[in-house]
């Protein structure tokens, strides 16, 4: 298969791009490294990427900021991170995405723990998280040519120990669950689905 993965020099998409390169060709896209570059803030971008890689069979998406910081103080601007980068950002790559994509072919993206089991100053990251699993349940009910999509829901993942203090209480996923995860929804047959790792 042709799989896109986009932020794949990322802490996760560095790992499923290993865990598939020897049987399936990839094409790593980062915003400033790999195969090709894009910034998926910008919907001009993303259409431009398509244009660049063509036809794909898989869509793999690690990739999406968001802002940590108390809600308090939090502004418009610091919380419009997580909705143009991890939300829209992700959706523009299967509302854009849908018209390269071969038939039978899949998305997955990423959302996070926070969705269902929120932490202090997460406010941003739920939220994204939340809308973004909304949207991969909607959008499987309506992609034709039996294209597929899923979203990984991770918890903080062992390589990430910056992270941590964000999430006290929860035990680090392993990698090689996360990556497992993403394999159950790029080779798998489920569609719709919420693929938690915690």
């Amino acid at each position: 298969m042709k799989i896109i993965i986009v932020g794949a020099s990322g802490t996760i998409g560095k790992h499923i791009a290993a865990s598939l390169e020897k049987e399936h060709e990839i094409i790593r896209v980062g915003s400033k490294s790999g195969d090709f570059q894009a910034d998926i803030t910008s919907a001009a971008a993303i259409r431009q990427l398509f244009e660049k890689t063509g036809p794909f069979d898989a869509l793999v998406s690690t990739a999406g900021d968001a802002h940590f910081g108390p809600l308090k103080t939090m502004t418009e601007k610091e919380f419009s991170v997580g909705i143009s980068s991890k939300m829209m950002g992700q959706i523009n790559l299967v509302l854009i995405g849908q018209h390269y994509i071969k038939p039978k072919g899949s998305f997955t993206l990423i959302s996070g723990v926070l969705s269902e089991h929120p932490v202090l100053s997460g406010a941003n990251p739920a939220a994204a998280n939340g809308a973004i699993e909304a949207f991969v349940r909607a959008a499987a009910i309506e992609l034709e040519n039996g294209v597929r999509i899923n979203v990984v829901s991770p918890t903080v993942v062992e390589e990430s120990p910056a992270y941590f203090s964000y999430f006290p209480g929860h035990i680090p996923a392993t990698m090689r669950e996360v990556v497992y995860a993403y394999h159950r929804s790029i080779l798998g047959a489920g569609t719709g689905q919420v693929i938690k790792v915690y």
